[in-house]
């Protein structure tokens, strides 16, 4: 009985100091709010540093956002400016498909006259042509007389004179353009001087002699050189 006694009064006594080492500890006072504003502060901190790096990005998607809208001005006015340029353009190719097909409508007008003229040129000259021409070639031959020249002689002289006078017109014409206006020469300094009125008509060959006093212009010692 006394060691039954015993035992339980050692175990009650090791039961008591286990049950004192594990007796938890309660924070009372100013340390317990500074703790809960330690870890609001830290919470603050990490949203703050969230909230930082979502404006950072939403500010370089605003940059980025001004600059495409730019960028779409820019080309609705570049393609403004295109589909003005394209509408003149197509007026453009309008206006000349226009006068292509007129173009087309006169050369083919053009082609089928030359068609019947030369049709009915070799009608005529295959025909009535012929035999006027056959029967004039015999009656010269019997007065004694040459026969006439050939249709063919006769049309390349009446291109030879066209030609001819052509060229004499464009001759005359450029002959023309180019001669100075009459009355003028050129002074020393190159620029043109009016000659005097009365001069003589073979002035230019009577170089070396002397002039008379009534030669000079009034109002000029001599007559500029030609």
């Amino acid at each position: 009985m006394a060691s039954a006694s015993a035992g339980s009064a050692s175990a009650q006594a090791s039961t008591s100091s286990v049950g004192g080492g594990h007796t938890p500890l309660l924070a009372t006072g100013d340390w317990t709010k500074s703790l809960i504003q330690l870890a609001k502060t830290a919470e603050l901190k990490k949203h703050a540093l969230t909230l930082q790096l979502h404006t950072a990005h939403i500010l370089s998607a605003h940059a980025a956002l001004e600059q495409k809208n730019k960028a779409i001005q820019d080309l609705k006015e570049q393609k403004n400016k295109l589909e003005s340029e394209r509408s003149r353009l197509l007026n453009c190719l309008r206006e000349v498909n226009e006068d292509r097909d007129k173009a087309d409508i006169q050369e083919a007008t053009l082609n089928k006259e030359v068609n019947d003229l030369q049709h009915k040129i070799k009608v005529i000259s295959e025909g009535e042509y012929s035999v006027a021409k056959q029967d004039v070639d015999r009656l010269r031959q019997e007065l004694g007389q040459p026969p006439l020249p050939s249709l063919q002689t006769t049309l390349e002289e009446k291109s030879a004179e066209y030609l001819k006078a052509l060229r004499l017109q464009v001759d005359a014409t450029s002959s023309s353009a180019g001669t100075k206006r009459a009355g003028e020469d050129l002074g020393a300094d190159g620029q043109p001087v009016k000659r005097p009125r009365g001069r003589p008509k073979g002035s230019k060959n009577s170089k070396g002699k002397p002039k008379s006093a009534s030669t000079p212009a009034p109002g000029s010692g001599s007559v500029p050189p030609t």
